[in-house]
């Protein structure tokens, strides 16, 4: 089933004191290669590496530290030692079709918000997602919108028959406000600063994501790609927002909801009666129930 199911590969059976012993068996488990650094330029770079040299899939990167991280649009990005689950995940994605290759990075980014948050100790679906690639969670005293993670993914060779891609995700953990960068304190946040008085474990985190993610990589190999559940997180739907276009122009739209089939944003315009797809962009709002 393609499209329209939810796919529950089950809770994950974690204890509070997962080290990286019990990551490293659940990776040994199902992926052709995991390897752990201290510090690297950028997993994505390494596990690119892998593919190019012909490891298969999947297989994943995790970094304590990446000296040459980077986001989308060629921004930066770089978080103190230890303070982010910082990893890369590679396939060699032949069985899925070019027009949903999309799909890698959506059923990364329902891993992580599962794991973040069972790490977190917080209720299911607290984390959510925020068109295209953010995982954000909603302060409730302020309405303000929080980045929790970033995803960026690559691909190599679509359209051939040997196609890669690889899905690039940090995810804020321990990393304390004392810390952020000071010109997103207020825009970011991180599990420690949403869990106050809670030891949160990164090992948690990683040992949830890489179970996670084996049942979602295992149901879209069969086809199976949980919509339902990546609609059902995304954070503004039936919202007004500010949709940037890739030429600089700015546009107040109403963000009606995503298409499951081909990933775009449906939005809608003050003097449009029907949604049109929106591909290419970022949309960006101020706070829940607030004015854009």
């Amino acid at each position: 089933m393609t499209g329209g199911g939810t796919v529950d590969p089950g809770t994950p059976s974690v204890t509070p004191d997962a080290s990286a012993a019990d990551a490293s068996a659940v990776a040994a488990s199902w992926l052709a290669r995991y390897e752990r650094f201290d510090v690297v330029g950028s997993t994505n770079d390494v596990v690119a590496g892998w593919l190019g040299e012909g490891t298969p899939e999947v297989c994943a990167a995790i970094a304590d530290v990446q000296s040459a991280g980077r986001g989308r649009d060629g921004r930066t990005w770089q978080a103190p030692p230890g303070a982010a689950l910082l990893c890369s995940v590679g396939f060699r994605p032949d069985w899925l079709a070019a027009g949903h290759m999309w799909r890698l990075s959506a059923i990364v980014s329902l891993a992580m918000a599962d794991a973040c948050e069972v790490a977190g100790g917080l209720r299911h679906g607290a984390v959510h997602l925020k068109w295209p690639n953010d995982l954000v969670v909603i302060d409730h005293v302020t309405g303000a919108v929080r980045k929790l993670a970033g995803v960026l993914g690559e691909t190599k060779g679509i359209g051939t028959a040997d196609p890669t891609a690889v899905v690039g995700i940090g995810a804020n953990v321990t990393w304390s406000r004392d810390r952020f960068p000071e010109d997103l304190a207020d825009s970011m946040t991180s599990l420690s600063e949403l869990s106050p008085g809670k030891l949160v474990d990164r090992e948690v985190a990683i040992h949830v994501f890489l179970q996670r993610l084996e049942g979602l990589v295992t149901a879209l190999r069969a086809g199976d790609f949980p919509a339902e559940t990546w609609s059902g997180r995304q954070l503004t739907n039936g919202m007004i927002v500010m949709l940037d276009q890739p030429d600089g122009t700015a546009e107040r739209v109403v963000a009606e909801d995503v298409d499951t089939e081909t990933g775009a944003l449906l939005v809608r315009g003050t003097s449009e009666d029907e949604p049109r797809a929106v591909v290419v962009g970022e949309i960006r709002h101020l706070r829940v129930g607030g004015v854009v």
